[in-house]
């Protein structure tokens, strides 16, 4: 079974994160949602719009090996605080090298700053100018360089944990859940 890491911080975008927690759980894959170790209410984790998430784990307990990709949801709160995580740089680091790497909205400025983003990306567009990366791409909902995924916003959640799957688990599992969950848009 695929496995999947997804690191949160106090303002991450809720949408985002629990999109592709939803789609990603539908399709068969794993996910671990982990906290910072400096939360300041440990496993429960408030999003930029007031919505508090209760994570499985500290990431400080995490191994690499574990699992097959890393994925970031944005808000500029959680993407802010993940960039300044060394955990985090060096995890996005280490599965960069022989893993999967994805990040949606203003979280390619993590990848970014852990150096690890592609040539092409997208990113919300309000981003763009944060990230201050050539190579955006604002004519895709996502954005495959290599084994680094990106994604716009929070409208494209879906089809960001819809291309995941397609990644981990194949055409076949995504094209099952895109049509469970009727959509005809990704």
């Amino acid at each position: 079974m695929a496995s999947v890491l997804l690191p949160l911080a106090s303002g991450f975008e809720e949408l985002e994160a629990v999109a592709l927690i939803d789609v990603m759980r539908r399709g068969g894959i794993e996910v671990c949602v982990v906290y910072l170790e400096d939360e300041l209410h440990g496993r429960l984790v408030t999003g930029a719009n007031g919505i508090t998430v209760e994570a499985d784990m500290s990431i400080k307990t995490i191994i690499a090996d574990d699992f097959d990709m890393i994925v970031l949801p944005g808000g500029w709160g959680g993407t802010h605080a993940l960039a300044e995580n060394a955990r985090v740089i060096e995890l996005i680091k280490e599965f960069k090298a022989n893993k999967v790497v994805g990040a949606m909205c203003a979280a390619p400025f993590v990848l970014k700053k852990a150096g690890v983003l592609g040539e092409n990306y997208t990113c919300y567009p309000g981003a763009k100018e944060e990230i201050d990366h050539p190579g955006y791409r604002d004519d895709l909902k996502v954005v495959e360089d290599g084994n680094v995924l990106t994604s716009q916003g929070p409208g494209t959640a879906v089809c960001f944990g819809l291309a995941i799957l397609k990644r981990l688990v194949g055409e076949e599992s995504m094209q099952s859940v895109k049509d469970g969950m009727l959509l005809d848009y990704c």
